[in-house]
C-alpha cells in the first residue's frame, strides 16, 4: 500500500503542494483572530455576577428588579443588597457593590461629591429624566391655602408640628431638618418623623381618609401621584432644588467596572426609563402585590420593545448574541416546570392577611382609634412628666432609687455616671422618650402577661392552646407584625408600643407559668387544709411562692421591650433608636457607637434596678 501511494504523492506536483499548504496556512491563520475574536467577546468571569443596591424606595426596587431579569437572561447572576443611599456609596468605595441606579440628583449631590473626587465611583449616564423630589400635601390642603413652605407654619396645630419624612439619613430628611434647626419658615419647633417609605404612604392614606392636612416627602415617578390628588408646595427651591425639586436619576458603578467589562458597560450605557414605564412596574408591586422579580418580568413581557433597545450591540455574558434571546431561554429552561408551575399557582396567604387587615381597619376604626388615642395618651403623659422634672432632680432620683433598694452607695454613683454621661453625649431628650415608650410597654405586658400565665397554669386547655400563640409572638420576625401595627395605628409611638408588647409578653406568660405549676403540692395541700378560697391560695400561697419566677418574667419583659428600641425608630417612635438608625444609614461610626452606649447604660439600670426589687421580695 506504501508503495502504491508514495508514487502517487510523488507524481502531485510541487508547486500545487505548496499551494495547498500556503492555502491550509491561510485558512488556519484566518481563524485563529475569528477565534480570539470570539473569545474576547464573551465577558471576563469576574463580570458574569453582578452585585445591585437597592435602597428600599419603590421606584429603585423596580428599576433595579427590571436590569437583575435583563441581567439573567443575559446569563449573568445578579446579586441585589438593601443599603441605605450613603452605605450603597461607602460599599461601592469597598468594592462590594457593583451598580447603582437610583442617584436621584441634585438631593444626593452632597453624599455623592466625596466619591467622585475621589474618584471611587462612575456616572454611568442619566437614566431617569423628568422626575421631581420635594414636599407635598393631599390637594384639598392645598385647596385650603397650604400651597407653599411659608405656609407650613400656618397650619402648625393642625399639623401636629410634624413633617413626614422617610428612612433616617436619607437626603431628603436633611433638607427637612436643616430646615427646622436653622427655623427656615419658622419651622423650627416641627419635627421629622422618620420611618420608611411605606411607613409613610400608610399614614398619607390615613390622613387622606380622614380629610386632614399632611406634609409629607413624595416624588415622581411613583404610583402615589395616581392613589392621591396630590400638590407639590412651591417654595422650597432652595431646600431641594427648583422645579418642585426637579431631579434626574444617574446610573453610578465603582470605580473600573466599565473597563473591565465591556459587554456589561453597554447594557448600562442602554439602560434608561421613562417615569411612566417605572410607575407601571411600581404599580404592580404594589396594588397588585407582585414580588419585584415578578412585577419587572411581567413588565418586560409586555413591553418586549423596550427590552429590545437596551439589548442593542448587547451580548450574553458568553459572547452569543442577545437580539435572538438565547440567553432569556437559557435562563427560563433551567427553572424547573414544577417551581413555574407553584410560583404561577400561588396561595393567596399575603393577599388574605391583607384583605383580612383592610376589613379590621374598615369596620374596626373605633376601637383601634380608642386604643391608639389611650395608649398615645399614656406614653405622652409619661414623656411629659419626665421631662417635666428638671434634669439634675430626675438623676438625683433615680441615684437615690438606686441606693434605697440596694443600700450601695457603688450602683447610685454608677446611675448617677450614666445618666450625666448620656446627657453630656447630647442623648437626653431620646433617652426619656425611650423610658417613657418602654415602661408602658413593659407594664402592659405585665399587666397582660402575669394574668394569662396564671390562667394557663390552672387550664391546661388554654395552655395547650396559648402555647402555638407564644412561639408564634417570639419566633415571627418583628417586621413582620410591625406592617399590620403600622397599617392600623399608623405612624408614631403607638405602633411601637403594640409591637413591642407582641414581642415582650410571651416572657411574662411563660415564666408565671412556670413557676405557678411550680408550687409545691404539699403548700397547696396545707392551704386547703385550712380552708383557704380558691382566691386565698392564688393571693397567699402561689404567688408568694412563684415570685421569684414572676419577677424574672417581668424584669425580661423589661429587657425585651427595651431591645425594641431600634424597632421602634422605624415606624417614628422617636428614642435613642433614631441616633442608631440614621448612623447606619449614614455610616456614621462615632454617632452609632454614642447612641449605642447610651442604650446599653440605659438597659444597666434598668436591670439591676429590677433585680434588687426581685432580692428584696
Amino acid at each position: 500500500m506504501t508503495s502504491r501511494r508514495w508514487p502517487a504523492f510523488r507524481a502531485f506536483p510541487l508547486h500545487a503542494s505548496a499551494a495547498a499548504l500556503a492555502l491550509a496556512l491561510a485558512t488556519l491563520g484566518g481563524l485563529a483572530p475569528v477565534a480570539a475574536a470570539r473569545a474576547a467577546t464573551a465577558e471576563p468571569t469576574t463580570c458574569r455576577s453582578v452585585r445591585l443596591a437597592d435602597v428600599g424606595w419603590t421606584d429603585v426596587t423596580a428599576t433595579t428588579a427590571l436590569l437583575g431579569q435583563v441581567l439573567a437572561d443575559l446569563g449573568y447572576t445578579a446579586h441585589t443588597t438593601l443599603l441605605s443611599v450613603p452605605v450603597t456609596f461607602a460599599a461601592m468605595k469597598a468594592g462590594d457593590i457593583d451598580v447603582f441606579l437610583g442617584n436621584w440628583m441634585p438631593a444626593q449631590t452632597s453624599g455623592r461629591q466625596p466619591y467622585l473626587d475621589d474618584r471611587s465611583i462612575e456616572i454611568v449616564r442619566t437614566n431617569l429624566v423628568g422626575a421631581k423630589y420635594t414636599l407635598a400635601v393631599p390637594k384639598y390642603a392645598y385647596d385650603a391655602g397650604l400651597r407653599d413652605f411659608g405656609d407650613i407654619r400656618r397650619f402648625a396645630p393642625q399639623l401636629d408640628q410634624r413633617i413626614y419624612g422617610i428612612e433616617a439619613g436619607n437626603d431628603g430628611n436633611r433638607h427637612i431638618l436643616k430646615m427646622i434647626q436653622r427655623n427656615e419658615f419658622g419651622l423650627g419647633d416641627f419635627h421629622v418623623v422618620e420611618s420608611s417609605e411605606q411607613g409613610m404612604l400608610a399614614e398619607v392614606a390615613r390622613a387622606y381618609a380622614a380629610r386632614l392636612p399632611i406634609v409629607f416627602l413624595a416624588w415622581d415617578p411613583h404610583p402615589m401621584n395616581m392613589r392621591f390628588e396630590l400638590s407639590y408646595l412651591t417654595g422650597g427651591d432652595a431646600q431641594f432644588g427648583p422645579n418642585f425639586g426637579g431631579a434626574t436619576v444617574h446610573t453610578l458603578v465603582r470605580a473600573g467596572l466599565l473597563a473591565r467589562c465591556p459587554n456589561l458597560s453597554r447594557l448600562l450605557h442602554n439602560f434608561e426609563f421613562t417615569p411612566r414605564g417605572e410607575s407601571e412596574v411600581m404599580r404592580l408591586m404594589q396594588d397588585d402585590h407582585l414580588l419585584p422579580e415578578v412585577a419587572a418580568r411581567r413588565w418586560l413581557d409586555a413591553h418586549p420593545a423596550v427590552e429590545r433597545s437596551w439589548l442593542e450591540g448587547v451580548l450574553t455574558a458568553t459572547g452569543k448574541s442577545a437580539a435572538s434571546a438565547e440567553g432569556k431561554l437559557q435562563t427560563l429552561a433551567s427553572a424547573t416546570r414544577i417551581e413555574r408551575w407553584l410560583t404561577a399557582h400561588k396561595l393567596p396567604v399575603g393577599d388574605s392577611i391583607a384583605t383580612g387587615i383592610d376589613l379590621m381597619k374598615r369596620h374596626g376604626a373605633f376601637v383601634f382609634g380608642s386604643i391608639a388615642w389611650l395608649t398615645d395618651s399614656t406614653v405622652r403623659l409619661l414623656g411629659w412628666l419626665l421631662h417635666v422634672i428638671p434634669a439634675p432632680l430626675l438623676i438625683l432620683a433615680a441615684a437615690g432609687l438606686a441606693w434605697l433598694l440596694q443600700r450601695s452607695l457603688a450602683l447610685a454613683a454608677f446611675v448617677a455616671a450614666g445618666l450625666l454621661f448620656i446627657m453630656n453625649q447630647g442623648y437626653w431628650q431620646q433617652t426619656l422618650e425611650t423610658l417613657a415608650l418602654v415602661l408602658v410597654s413593659a407594664a402592659i405586658a405585665m399587666i397582660v402577661g402575669v394574668p394569662l400565665g396564671i390562667a394557663t397554669a390552672h387550664r391546661p386547655r388554654l395552655h395547650a392552646a396559648l402555647r402555638p400563640v407564644l412561639d408564634l409572638m417570639q419566633t415571627l420576625p418583628t417586621f413582620v407584625y410591625l406592617i399590620p401595627t403600622l397599617v392600623l395605628f399608623g405612624l408614631g409611638v403607638v405602633p411601637a408600643v403594640i409591637s413591642t408588647v407582641i414581642f415582650a409578653m410571651p416572657a411574662p406568660i411563660r415564666l408565671t407559668h412556670l413557676g405557678i405549676s411550680g408550687v409545691p403540692r404539699p403548700l397547696l395541700e396545707a392551704g386547703e387544709a385550712f380552708g383557704a378560697t380558691r382566691w386565698q391560695l392564688l393571693y397567699k400561697v402561689e404567688l408568694p411562692a412563684a415570685s421569684p419566677l414572676i419577677l424574672a418574667g417581668i424584669t425580661q419583659g423589661l429587657m425585651l421591650s427595651l431591645s425594641m428600641v431600634v424597632i421602634a425608630a422605624l415606624v417614628g417612635a422617636g428614642g435613642l433608636g433614631v441616633p442608631v438608625v440614621r448612623a447606619l444609614n449614614t455610616v456614621q461610626v462615632g454617632m452609632g457607637f454614642e447612641a449605642g452606649l447610651a442604650i446599653v447604660l440605659l438597659a444597666v439600670m434598668l436591670d439591676r434596678i429590677a433585680r434588687i426589687r426581685q432580692r428584696r421580695r
